[in-house]
């Protein structure tokens, strides 16, 4: 009662029957407010069958404020200087953690590239790349400034840093060792904030919107949150009463949300995350053992140079690269420059389309079939179309089609239901069956 009496005295922009925030979003105080009074609402709001769909309507409301607080001004400001750097490499990674937990070291450490290190905070204000040169392939990794807590809201340049690293394809999570967890809460909350989703799936959940019939809602699997009732309270913040909702996970709230803002300015990025425990030389075995069993954590020591070879090799699987050596008809293969294959770029397969897409577009023309030595077949080699799933160090040579079989191609198969010369279907059933011979 007091945060919403608090939040009823300040002055306030109109209202937007849409998302319940107001319309002027240059008002940034009565906005962040806004943000807390419903969070403390959300907080002090009791979990049960009778308050979910309230709840549901709450988080929908959150999301809509948050995210016409990252939305940039529309008149009267120039465009924002950041440090987006361009893209280079087979994939790219992100430095993010607070001010002197060691990322400037860290990025000497792996790349050799010099980044001013100190003692003091905030020793890096701006991005500085690098690239590491590992199994053949050329990652890039991006040095960011420290964040602070409230850097979603824009504190400390965050929101620059936040975007610089949605475009990485895996955040490395520098933390340091001897202090407590809360930090690692502290970042994660903050990426969430903005619509980083750290090593999560997309959910799988399917809306369709339709013209007529209002909200049909179904499930395949038994759901223990996301009720037909709490999806009509969501989708009415939305403005959407015509939808088709199919749920094939036991969701929850914050996963439907996310579903819904993918048409939205700012849809979800979902990417892998480690999380590296820094100057673990400060600590004992058993603390070390500790931090080094939760999930994708690494642990390490820079100055002292410890474990950076299995940092590597962590990151190298969480990447999921895929090498693709090509080979030409009578000659070995060609083990210097092979094709990668990143899984978190394009539609985010290892087809032979793609890697033939990688050599050049014209090539998907003349493609006839591809011949494919390595794990992803049974016997070596084999034939394979387009949509054969390639892994990691195969070989693929390619089989262009003859001038008469391209020419065959066009014009169709001979087999009546396509007109002479050209490419035109005739129906069979249209065509009238000739007159016996008279003799």
């Amino acid at each position: 009662q007091e945060g919403s009496h608090r939040a009823s005295e300040c002055p306030r922009p109109p209202r937007d029957r849409a998302s319940g925030i107001g319309g002027d979003s240059r008002a940034m105080a009565p906005l962040l407010e806004k943000i807390a009074a419903l969070e403390l609402e959300i907080s002090r709001t009791q979990k049960n069958k009778a308050t979910s769909t309230h709840l549901g309507s709450l988080r929908a409301k959150l999301c809509a404020a948050r995210r016409e607080l990252l939305e940039p001004k529309k008149a009267g400001s120039g465009k924002q200087k950041g440090f987006e750097v361009q893209r280079y490499g087979h994939s790219r990674i992100a430095l993010i953690g607070f001010p002197s937990v060691g990322k400037s070291s860290l990025l000497t450490a792996l790349t050799g590239v010099q980044s001013e290190a100190a003692a003091y905070e905030f020793t890096t204000l701006t991005c500085i790349p690098g690239v590491i040169h590992y199994n053949d392939c050329k990652i890039q990794l991006l040095d960011l400034p420290g964040i602070i807590t409230g850097a979603a809201q824009g504190k400390g340049r965050g929101r620059q840093v936040i975007a610089t690293a949605r475009s990485a394809d895996m955040i490395m999570m520098v933390l340091d060792a001897t202090k407590d967890d809360a930090q690692r809460q502290l970042l994660t909350k903050e990426l969430e904030d903005v619509g980083i989703r750290l090593n999560k799936e997309r959910p799988r959940i399917s809306v369709t919107p339709t013209k007529t019939g209002g909200l049909k809602y179904n499930t395949t699997v038994p759901v223990t949150m996301l009720t037909r009732e709490m999806v009509y309270a969501i989708l009415q913040q939305y403005k959407l009463f015509n939808v088709d909702v199919v749920v094939y996970e036991d969701a929850s709230i914050d996963d439907f949300i996310d579903i819904l803002e993918e048409t939205g300015s700012a849809p979800r990025r979902y990417c892998r995350c480690v999380y590296v425990y820094n100057k673990v030389d400060m600590l004992s075995v058993k603390e070390i053992d500790a931090l080094a069993r939760q999930p994708y954590s690494v642990v390490v020591s820079v100055s002292a140079n410890l474990n950076l070879d299995g940092l590597m090799e962590r990151v190298w699987q969480e990447l999921d690269l895929k090498r693709i050596y090509t080979k030409k008809k009578g000659m070995f293969p060609d083990f210097t420059d092979p094709l990668v294959l990143t899984a978190q770029r394009g539609d985010k397969t290892a087809t032979v389309e793609n890697a033939v897409g990688m050599l050049h577009k014209s090539l998907l023309d003349d493609f006839k079939a591809a011949m494919v030595w390595g794990s992803s077949v049974k016997s070596s080699p084999q034939v394979c179309g387009m949509k054969h799933e390639l892994q990691d160090e195969d070989v693929m040579q390619i089989m262009k089609m003859t001038p008469a079989e391209k020419a065959r191609r066009s014009h169709g198969k001979k087999t009546g239901t396509t007109m002479a010369g050209t490419n035109n279907v005739v129906d069979p059933k249209s065509i009238k069956e000739r007159a016996p011979l008279k003799t």
